[in-house]
C-alpha cells in the first residue's frame, strides 16, 4: 500500500508539474504577444488546377505568413463530399464545379461564391466504349451511364440529354465517384460515362473511349468559394487566397511545360496528355458574362428536371467584395 501511495503521489506531482509548465508557457506566450498561427483549411478538388500548383510551389507561404496563418490541406475527388466537409466547418476555402456549386446554393450551405475558375468549355465530355455500339447521344437510351451525382459531369449529362430530346429517365444512371467509374468503364460495366478532365482525355488517348458529339456548346464553369463564417471573420485571408490562386493560374499559363510536369506527377498521366488539357483553356478568376449565363442555364435546367427545389438568380449569389479588394487598382 505504501508503495502504491508513493507511486500515486509521484504521478500527481508529475501532472501538477506539467500543468504548471504549460501555464507558464501560455503566460510567457501571452506576455511576448505571440499566439498560435491561424489554421486555414483549404481543400483540393481533384489533382489538377492552380491550387495544386500553389501547394507544390509554396506560393501561399509568403502571403499567409504576413497574416500569421498556416494551411491545413485536404483533398476530395469531387465537389459533393467536399460540400459535406464545408458544412461541418472542416473546409474554409476551395473551388467547386457547377453541379456541386448549384446544389450547395440550393441547400443553403454556408459558403459564398467569390470568383470563378474559368468558362469550362473543354472540361467535361460524355464517353462511350470505343468498340461499343453507341455512336451518338440518342444511342444512350436504355444504356448504363456512370456519373458522380451532383457534379459538373452530372449537370453536363442532363443538359446534353435535354439537347437531344432525352432525360435521365431514359438511361440507367449509376452514381460513381471518378476512380470507381474508371474501373467500371474499363471492365465494360458502363456503356458510357459523363466525366471531366483529366479522365476523359486520358481514356480517349488510351483508345478506351470516344467522346460523343453534343448539339451546341455546353459550358461548365467552376467557382471559387469561401465558407461564410470564415470569410466574415478573416477577409484578409480570403483576399490573400485569391491573390495566390491568380498567381498560380498565371504561372501555369506562362510555364505550361513545368506545370504539366507537376500535374503529371500528381495524376500519373503522360506529360503530353496533361499539357493538352491545361493549354486547351486558360484559367480566369474574373467572372465573364458567358460563364454567368451558362451557370444560370444550368440552374434553370436542374430546376426544370427537379434536381434542385427551384430556380434562383445566380448573380445574387456572387460576392465580388473580396476579389475587388484583392485586385483594386
Amino acid at each position: 500500500m505504501k508503495e502504491y501511495r508513493k507511486h500515486l503521489t509521484a504521478v500527481l506531482l508529475a501532472i501538477i508539474s506539467i500543468a504548471v509548465l504549460a501555464g507558464c508557457n501560455s503566460d510567457a506566450s501571452k506576455a511576448s504577444g505571440k499566439s498560435d498561427p491561424l489554421k486555414v483549411h483549404i481543400a483540393l478538388n481533384g489533382k489538377m488546377g492552380p491550387l495544386v500548383i500553389a501547394k507544390e510551389k509554396g506560393l501561399f507561404n509568403e502571403e499567409f505568413s504576413k497574416l500569421d496563418a498556416q494551411i491545413e490541406w485536404s483533398e476530395f475527388q469531387s465537389g459533393p463530399p467536399l460540400l459535406e466537409s464545408l458544412a461541418s466547418n472542416r473546409v474554409d476555402l476551395s473551388f467547386l464545379g457547377d453541379g456541386a456549386l448549384i446544389a450547395g446554393i440550393d441547400k443553403n450551405l454556408p459558403f459564398e461564391v467569390i470568383a470563378q475558375t474559368g468558362r469550362g468549355e473543354s472540361s467535361v465530355r460524355i464517353l462511350a466504349q470505343a468498340k461499343g455500339n453507341i455512336k451518338q447521344i440518342e444511342d444512350l437510351k436504355g444504356k448504363t451511364v456512370g456519373v458522380a451525382s451532383g457534379t459538373t459531369g452530372h449537370v453536363y449529362l442532363i443538359k446534353a440529354l435535354k439537347a437531344h430530346g432525352l432525360t435521365t429517365d431514359d438511361i440507367k444512371l449509376i452514381n460513381l465517384q471518378p476512380d470507381d467509374a474508371q474501373a467500371a468503364f474499363e471492365t465494360k460495366k458502363l456503356d458510357a460515362w459523363a466525366i471531366w478532365n483529366p479522365y476523359y482525355l486520358n481514356n480517349i488517348e488510351k483508345g478506351n473511349a470516344v467522346a460523343l458529339k453534343v448539339k451546341g456548346k455546353i459550358l461548365a464553369p467552376g467557382a471559387i468559394i469561401a465558407r461564410n463564417g470564415f470569410a466574415k471573420e478573416q477577409p484578409e485571408i480570403v483576399e490573400a487566397y485569391l491573390k495566390v490562386y491568380k498567381k498560380a493560374a498565371d504561372w501555369q499559363i506562362e510555364n505550361p511545360d513545368e506545370a504539366s510536369e507537376i500535374y503529371a506527377k500528381e495524376t500519373k498521366l503522360p506529360v503530353s496528355t496533361v499539357k493538352t488539357i491545361i493549354t486547351a483553356e486558360k484559367p480566369n478568376i474574373f467572372f465573364t458574362e458567358d460563364a454567368i449565363k451558362a451557370q444560370q442555364e444550368s440552374i434553370d435546367t436542374l430546376a426544370g428536371v427537379g434536381y434542385i427545389k427551384k430556380s434562383f438568380n445566380f448573380k445574387n449569389h456572387i460576392n465580388n467584395e473580396y476579389i475587388d479588394e484583392a485586385f483594386k487598382k
